[in-house]
């Protein structure tokens, strides 16, 4: 089964909530973007935080996503100031797992910026945008087991979990981390 309709990838469009405009990586993103990867609270659920040479190889990838597929990580900034705070979007798995292949949403906001509803917010634009706009049949999400504010993100999010989907990330080291919680969403 695929994960794409056949009219996917599409052009790379911006999306925009009542609080947030979600758009392509510019290079003005890059100092605000290294910032966050340093930052404790941030990365606590990261194998390891970002320097600035792992920072940018991420918005490379993250921008041939775009060119490949149509959609991404979309860089998030508030409406109100144009100000970065961190990302939300899609991304196509890298890695082989029994829920594989497929797209999972994904954020990482400056930690000044949490408890305001803004990543539910903008998840629930972009995952909008998966299933309507790129033709999406299932959206997913992972995090560490004991990530909570990501998971009660995703249960806001309508997103359902099962322990039979839990497993070992590949890309994380052994240690408190590894084990990750899947969670899963068809289109409506």
């Amino acid at each position: 089964m695929s994960i794409f309709s056949p009219l996917s990838p599409m052009e790379p469009l911006g999306l925009e909530t009542e609080r947030l405009v979600l758009r392509r990586w510019r290079k003005s993103d890059f100092k605000p973007f290294a910032r966050m990867n340093q930052d404790p609270m941030v990365m606590e659920f990261f194998p390891r935080r970002l320097d600035a040479e792992q920072t940018q190889a991420l918005i490379q990838r993250i921008e041939r996503g775009f060119e490949e597929h149509g959609f991404g990580l979309y860089a998030a900034e508030l409406k109100e100031t144009g100000t970065f705070i961190g990302f939300v979007g899609l991304s196509v798995l890298s890695f082989n797992a029994h829920f594989t292949p497929a797209v999972e949403i994904g954020w990482r906001l400056a930690s000044d910026q949490w408890g305001k509803g803004l990543a539910t917010e903008a998840a629930t634009e972009v995952m909008r945008a998966g299933f309507e706009d790129f033709g999406l049949t299932e959206i997913v999400s992972m995090t560490a087991v004991n990530n909570l504010r990501s998971r009660r993100v995703m249960e806001k999010l309508g997103m359902q979990t099962s322990p039979e989907d839990d497993f070992e990330h590949p890309f994380v080291p052994a240690g408190p981390l590894k084990r990750h919680v899947l969670y899963r969403k068809g289109r409506p």
